[in-house]
C-alpha cells in the first residue's frame, strides 16, 4: 500500500577481506627482516677481512723494518710497495662489504644516518658506490702486478682485461647516473652528517621537510628544471 514505509534492510556485516589483506600485507612487510641474515653475514666478513688487513700490515711492517736493518734498505726496493699495495686492497674490499651490509640494513630495517651521509638513500646508490669501490680496487689490483713487472706480455694482457672490466662499470655509472633516492639531497646528508658526528645519534628520522623536499626535487626532475644528477645530491 502507498504511504506504507518499508523496514530499512538490516546492514550487512562488514566485509572481512580488508581486514585479511592487511594482516596478509603486514606479514609479508614482516619478511624484510630476513634481510638482517645477509647483513650479519656481509658484516662478518668485513670485521674478518679489516682484521685480517691489520694483521697482514702489522707483520709486512715487522718484516720490512726487519729487513731493512739486516739486509740494509736495498733491500726493500720494489717488493715492500707491491705488500703495502695488497693490504689497501684487502682494506678495499672490507670497504665493500661493509657498505653493503650497513647499505642493506639501512634499506630494509632501519635508516642510518651513516648511509644517509654517504649518500646511499637506494639500492641504485648502493650500487653506485660499490662499482665506485670497485673501480678503485681493480686500479690498486693493476698497480700490483704494474709494480712487480715480472712478465711484460702478461701485465699487458692483465691491464687489457682490467680495462674492459673498468670501463663496463663506469658506463653502468654514466647510465643510472641520478636514478638515486630522492631523499639524498645535499642538505639532508649535511644534516645527518651532524646528527651522526656532532650529535652522535645512528637513527635517522625522515620528518616532513625531507618528504616536501624529495616531493620538490622529483617535480623539479620531472619538468626539467634541475639536472638528474644535481638532484641526487
Amino acid at each position: 500500500m502507498e504511504g506504507v514505509t518499508r523496514p530499512s534492510s538490516a546492514p550487512r556485516p562488514p566485509n572481512p577481506e580488508p581486514s585479511k589483506r592487511e594482516w596478509f600485507s603486514e606479514i609479508i612487510g614482516r619478511t624484510r627482516f630476513v634481510v638482517l641474515i645477509a647483513v650479519i653475514a656481509v658484516l662478518l666478513v668485513s670485521f674478518s677481512l679489516f682484521l685480517q688487513g691489520t694483521l697482514l700490515a702489522l707483520h709486512t711492517i715487522y718484516d720490512s723494518w726487519r729487513d731493512t736493518f739486516t739486509q740494509g734498505i736495498a733491500s726493500q726496493e720494489g717488493n715492500i710497495a707491491v705488500e703495502f699495495l695488497e693490504i689497501v686492497s684487502t682494506m678495499l674490499k672490507a670497504v665493500v662489504f661493509y657498505l653493503i651490509g650497513v647499505g642493506l640494513y639501512s634499506l630494509f630495517i632501519t635508516p642510518l644516518n651513516l648511509t644517509s651521509a654517504l649518500g646511499v638513500e637506494s639500492l641504485a646508490d648502493l650500487e653506485q658506490k660499490v662499482v665506485s669501490v670497485i673501480i678503485v680496487i681493480l686500479g690498486v689490483t693493476f698497480l700490483e702486478h704494474f709494480v712487480r713487472w715480472d712478465k711484460p706480455l702478461d701485465t699487458l694482457y692483465f691491464a687489457g682485461a682490467l680495462a674492459l672490466a673498468g670501463g663496463a662499470l663506469v658506463f653502468f655509472q654514466r647510465v643510472h647516473r641520478g636514478s638515486g633516492g630522492d631523499l639524498g639531497q645535499p642538505q639532508s646528508k649535511v644534516r645527518a652528517r651532524q646528527e651522526l658526528f656532532e650529535n652522535h645519534t645512528e637513527q635517522r628520522h625522515i620528518d616532513d621537510h625531507d618528504v616536501e623536499v624529495a616531493e620538490q626535487a622529483t617535480q623539479a626532475k620531472q619538468e626539467g628544471k634541475v639536472d638528474a644528477e644535481e638532484g641526487s645530491g
